[in-house]
């Protein structure tokens, strides 16, 4: 324990040293702010927006009015201002947690250098994702932390809307100052006391004027709370407290259950375990997901309805200790081990103290929603590091199926099955428990498949839940570049809809399989949609033909092209631009059941004329 805490201050320690004077202790974020993008060969708006989770390319433009007079050429060796929305990250810092797409040759240092110009560090990358640097598989998503600044208030309540600024050789105070047009550089030092503003390298967090030409006075709710500058060195301690506070109170409102049998299913119904009728039941126990401190190494008591507590010298035995033989993939919020529990195959993600939100959001939902196509959950570790357990899929992911080599092509009626099962898991969540969960990262690589061929969705670290009848306030932006729905990228909007345009998106793939973004070059910025792909070759007088040519040539002729009509049609009208006008979950289940039935004569004039299908698909 005392070495853990050693290394987690050492490390935040380091952090510190890098930012300088970012906040601490703070209560809540601000609404805007700004990152300065230094711009090279090849950057487009395209590309950088591409970076900053989809940010809207106008609301770019609004921010660089003199330095963008063409939004369709940005000259080279100047410098972007992007905004993005400044949180307070686990009560300690400021800053934003974008998803980065790794393409071929990335490493830490290229991400952190070449494509986000040193707006975050290889340190940060390192602490922030689980993932082996020397190992980072193509197309996995890579967290990427810029820090941010709200202002002081011991220091001026004038500032409230700040740039985060990497130096660069040719910086200095008055430079910056006098080409911003900031307050005098007395005031920008003050707001980054120590840095030295002509030593190349570093951030600076400099006051500067909103679209308006004005401003924005600080708000008292946000920045620094409590006066206390004290670095992210906090950031450690604050986590292990939070935790402990968090499961000390949850500890004491209930008994620790008695644990389950590994060997039972965590919810004994055969409608769910069998697939026989439509599935209502849901476990409405209170919510017992809770963290205290221990007297034992690590970070022990959890205590969860249904599902086995493991220790971690069980886990470290099962996988030979955590050995590469056993590794079996990897994503952005951990590594996956095979491991065999108490006679049964698991699956045993490990992830990092870091990722504490994101395995509580998927203790909580696998906790409380069991179905047939929701991956199950055995159990959970919280000693050393974070590890949730969940039964082994034999036959890997969707993706891999559709991309992979080394595997036999999926069958188009295999294809199909797949999607249905995976909206009946979606359809369960959306529709089926209380509250309703929302995934907000579903794709193909989230589709498992077993051993019989049939789907299940998995991974719901960034799952979000929301009371039904609720209003959905904008949040964080999270997920897979290329799956998110317009609303979403843009304002953060979020609904059901978000998982219905998602689901859009990954019918196309089992039409094509292709990626969700198409390279059509050699660059980030020459690429397209594969929404954009399919909704030119549907606009067609007679799309057939342009469909055929989308198809996933591994299928030779071996397909009915009039079921891969049906499907483009259900996956464009999944992914319509307005979400209204995207159909339920439910609805979505009706055409795909009516889709894989051979004895049903299905086409797409009558899947519209039929009323009570289309009130569905609209919402009414």
């Amino acid at each position: 324990m005392i070495r853990n805490l050693e290394l987690g201050f050492l490390l935040s320690s380091f952090f510190l040293l890098w930012i300088g004077t970012a906040e601490a202790k703070c209560s809540r974020g601000c609404e805007t702010a700004l990152a300065s993008y230094y711009v090279t060969e090849n950057n487009t708006l395209t590309s950088i927006s591409q970076l900053f989770g989809g940010v809207n390319i106008n609301s770019i433009l609004s921010y660089n009015l003199s330095q963008i007079p063409n939004k369709d050429s940005i000259q080279t060796d100047t410098r972007v201002n992007v905004p993005f929305s400044c949180e307070c990250l686990k009560g300690d810092f400021l800053g934003y947690i974008f998803k980065y797409q790794v393409q071929p040759g990335d490493t830490y240092i290229k991400i952190a250098t070449e494509k986000y110009k040193n707006l975050t560090t290889i340190e940060l990358l390192r602490m922030s994702n689980s993932i082996d640097e020397n190992n980072i598989q193509l197309n996995s998503s890579v967290d990427v932390p810029v820090n941010c600044s709200c202002g002081d208030r011991r220091i001026s309540r004038d500032y409230g809307f700040f740039l985060t600024y990497p130096l660069r050789p040719e910086d200095n105070l008055s430079s910056i100052v006098n080409t911003l047009g900031t307050p005098p550089p007395d005031v920008v030092q003050r707001y980054n006391d120590g840095l030295n503003f002509s030593s190349g390298a570093g951030l600076a967090f400099i006051p500067v004027r909103d679209p308006s030409g004005s401003y924005r006075p600080l708000k008292s709710s946000t920045g620094i709370s409590g006066g206390a500058v004290a670095g992210i060195s906090v950031a450690a301690v604050a986590i292990i407290l939070f935790l402990g506070v968090c499961l000390y109170i949850g500890a004491s409102r209930r008994k620790k259950l008695k644990k389950a049998s590994l060997l039972r299913p965590p919810f004994e119904d055969n409608s769910i375990h069998h697939g026989q009728g439509p599935v209502t039941a849901l476990d409405r126990t209170t919510e017992s997901v809770a963290l205290v401190g221990a007297s034992s190494p690590g970070l022990t008591g959890i205590t969860v309805d249904k599902s086995v507590e493991f220790s971690y010298e069980e886990l470290a035995k099962a996988t030979s200790d955590f050995s590469l033989a056993n590794k079996i993939g990897e994503g952005g919020f951990g590594a996956v081990y095979y491991a065999e529990l108490r006679g049964e195959k698991a699956a045993i993600k490990k992830m990092d103290m870091q990722a504490t939100r994101e395995f509580l959001a998927e203790l909580k939902v696998l906790t409380h929603v069991h179905h047939l196509n929701l991956v199950r959950l055995i159990g959970y570790c919280v000693e050393t590091s974070l590890f949730l357990v969940y039964e082994f899929i034999e036959n890997g992911n969707l993706s891999q199926h559709l991309r992979g080599s080394g595997r036999e092509p999926l069958p188009w009626s295999s294809r199909v099955q797949i999607a249905l099962d995976s909206a009946r898991g979606l359809e369960y969540i959306h529709e089926h428990t209380v509250p309703v969960y929302i995934h907000r990262d579903i794709k193909s690589a989230n589709i498992l498949i077993d051993k019989n061929f049939h789907g299940k969705v998995a991974d719901f670290g960034l799952t979000k839940l929301t009371e039904v009848g609720s209003t959905s306030l904008p949040t964080r932006l999270v997920g897979t570049f290329g799956y998110m729905p317009p609303e979403y990228a843009q304002y953060g909007d979020v609904s059901p809809k978000v998982d219905v345009y998602a689901f859009g998106v990954v019918l196309y793939e089992l039409i094509s399989a292709k990626e969700a973004v198409v390279k059509t070059g050699g660059s980030i910025a020459e690429s397209k949609g594969l929404v954009a792909l399919f909704e030119d070759a549907l606009s067609e007088p007679d799309p057939r033909e342009d469909l055929r040519k989308l198809v996933d040539p591994r299928l030779g002729d071996s397909y009915p092209l009039d079921s891969v009509h049906k499907m483009a049609q259900l996956a464009k009208a999944c992914t319509q631009e307005n979400p209204q006008l995207r159909p339920s979950m439910r609805s979505i289940v009706v055409a795909l059941m009516t889709l894989s039935s051979s004895t049903e004569d299905w086409d797409v004039g009558s899947f519209y004329e039929n009323q009570a299908l289309v009130n569905l698909m609209s919402g009414r």
